[in-house]
């Protein structure tokens, strides 16, 4: 069966996964009476509640002759490594544009990837059933874009479909009456674009896992395209590791994709993408060889974590009430076990039942903490920071490309904001009646800035970032949070009578009724120091009948925290109680006695 490997790439939000869904749906790898989810590649909870890809995934169709693996990618900026090391596996790429947004930071970051692996391009405008679309205009953006990057002669000659994948509906042509519920011209330009696999059949076996899983029964599973040769289960064949050494394991399990399914194969052949199991330490960009025929690839490069937290074990009073994991051994084992899979992921114990946890940014860590909190852990984080390393004797810290769109009434306040962090301005233009700004800024000044940008802008701002280089560090203001907080100095249930009587001193971040213990943070103050105070109060009560005693205490709305504002809002003393029902703000040291004397070191 002849074979097409090709990898869909976006901007966040610009389609990839629900065009995958076409595929798979206007292939017929469905049955008619089959119920099928929509983004149906987003396979975990958190990716379906986000509507974001974090994992890529392969998946395959059948069409006329040919098996064609389609590979979907992520789109944001924080699993970007995934998308580089995909490109050794496919032979093209299908771009998605929004045909409103138009060419994005992301597009840039994975059209870059593609232009330097050499695949071949084909440009997919999306959503042009918009009443906003800008065909044309979003068509010339793209040129431009490819010529920026430097594309060659050969990749600039690439052919654009039109395509409305939540519609289902396709068509070669921009003009939107044209649009069919027919996939197939997309097929065609697939089979006819896109080059067979530069492979050799009758070669010397060379597999390169670019992915992991991890399965408890077998262990890791290297995930890649088979470059040269055949693989046939239960065959004895060599690793070349990282390192240059070579180990000799055997083929346990083989696994090829067919639609959703990953099937039980026994035998690969040059230029289909498989899944190897039997070597339990197997690594990205190792390669697998014939016994005593050892030739190694090209290692592939995986992208460097650039945010550090630390993780440890709950020890606030409320330890155990939510989750059934809560021991260090537990923890441990998970981190470890998540490391196998991510390889961006690196975790390495500090000693005291805490672990330095370090990945490619707030998002990848924050979604490593939301798996743990579903799966029934309880732990406590601190403050992201970034990692700093020394390049040619200077001390180096991560900046990121970040473009921001907002109304012409937020620029000032968005600029203002921007270069207390750090930001240096490399562009502004206006785009579809929005401001669009472009900066260049460290990656310490994004770090808790998203909740911030989002009371700047009324909640309509779109802030978009990428990482860009390791630079020298510049002295920016301290991104520490300058509102102070409010303390519980009491354990117990808070009343709705000592609520109403803070009001006035700041925001709750809590309600009447929720269970409190001495150093948990329970609002924000509205000065710039910490304030003790006691949520737990009752009424005195007395048998003399007061005047305003029948009125109801009507209380504010508490703030709402999700765990990436708690991340964000958290200053160098505070944590993070993370359980699976709640999350809480919590003071390092507890004791108000204690904390009092160790503010007054300082």
């Amino acid at each position: 069966m002849k074979i097409k490997n090709i990898a869909i790439i976006a901007h966040v939000d610009h389609g990839k996964t629900t065009f995958v869904d076409q595929l798979l749906k206007k292939s017929g790898t469905f049955r008619e009476n089959e119920q099928v989810a929509t983004r149906v590649m987003d396979s975990n909870d958190i990716e379906r509640e986000r509507g974001i890809t974090i994992l890529a995934k392969t998946t395959s169709v059948h069409y006329d002759d040919y098996k064609i693996n389609i590979l979907d990618t992520p789109g944001h900026a924080d699993f970007g490594g995934e998308v580089e090391r995909i490109m050794n596996m496919v032979d093209g790429v299908m771009l998605l544009v929004d045909a409103y947004e138009g060419t994005m930071p992301q597009t840039r970051f994975v059209l870059k990837k593609a232009l330097d692996a050499g695949v071949k391009p084909i440009v997919v405008i999306n959503k042009v059933d918009k009443p906003t679309a800008r065909v044309e205009k979003v068509l010339d953006e793209v040129i431009d874009l490819f010529i920026e990057l430097g594309a060659s002669e050969e990749q600039l000659d690439f052919k654009v479909a039109y395509v409305s994948a939540l519609n289902g509906t396709a068509s070669l042509d921009p003009d939107i009456n044209t649009q069919t519920k027919n996939y197939d011209d997309i097929f065609k330009l697939i089979i006819n674009e896109i080059p067979d696999p530069n492979v050799n059949v009758s070669g010397d076996l060379q597999f390169q896992p670019a992915l992991l899983d991890y399965n408890e029964y077998v262990g890791r599973i290297g995930i890649g395209k088979i470059h040269s040769g055949h693989i046939k289960l239960n065959d004895m064949v060599s690793c070349v590791r990282l390192d240059g050494s070579i180990k000799q394991f055997r083929v346990q399990k083989l696994f090829g994709f067919d639609g959703l399914k990953r099937v039980e194969i026994t035998e690969g052949e040059a230029g289909d993408i498989v899944a190897v199991a039997g070597l339990m330490d197997i690594s990205v960009g190792e390669t697998i060889c014939n016994v005593g025929k050892e030739k190694a690839l090209p290692i592939l490069r995986i992208d460097e974590p650039t945010l550090k937290m630390t993780f440890m074990t709950n020890n606030s009073p409320f330890v155990g009430r939510d989750g059934k994991n809560v021991t260090a051994r537990k923890i441990g084992e998970r981190l470890y076990k998540e490391m196998q899979r991510d390889v961006s992921l690196k975790v390495e114990e500090s000693g005291n039942e805490s672990w330095i946890v370090a990945g490619r940014g707030e998002l990848h860590l924050s979604i490593l903490i939301e798996n743990l909190r579903r799966e029934g852990f309880e732990l406590q984080v601190s403050k992201p920071e970034v990692i700093i390393k020394e390049i040619d004797g200077i001390k180096c810290e991560p900046y990121e490309d970040v473009q921001i769109e907002v109304n012409e009434d937020c620029v000032g306040s968005v600029i203002e904001a921007l270069g207390l962090r750090g930001g240096k301005m490399d562009n502004m233009s206006n785009v579809n009646n929005l401001i669009r700004l472009n900066y260049t800024m460290p990656s310490r000044g994004l770090i808790g800035f998203n909740t911030n940008f989002m009371t700047l802008t009324k909640g309509y701002g779109i802030l978009n970032h990428t990482f860009k280089e390791y630079l020298p560090i510049e002295n920016i203001n301290s991104t520490e949070r300058k509102a102070g907080v409010l303390v519980a100095t009491e354990n117990g249930k808070a009343t709705a009578y000592a609520l109403g009587q803070l009001e006035d001193r700041g925001v709750m971040f809590i309600e009447p009724g929720t269970e409190v213990y001495e150093g948990m943070i329970v609002g924000e103050c509205n000065r710039d120091n910490d304030l003790a105070v006691n949520v737990v109060k009752g009424k005195q009560l007395t048998n003399t009948r007061a005047a305003g005693s029948d009125h109801t205490v009507v209380l504010k709305r508490p703030r709402p925290l999700s765990l990436e504002v708690c991340l964000g809002y958290i200053n160098n003393d505070e944590l993070v109680e993370i359980t699976p029902n709640n999350i809480r703000l919590r003071k390092l040291i507890l004791n108000t006695e204690a904390r009092k004397k160790f503010d007054a070191k300082k």
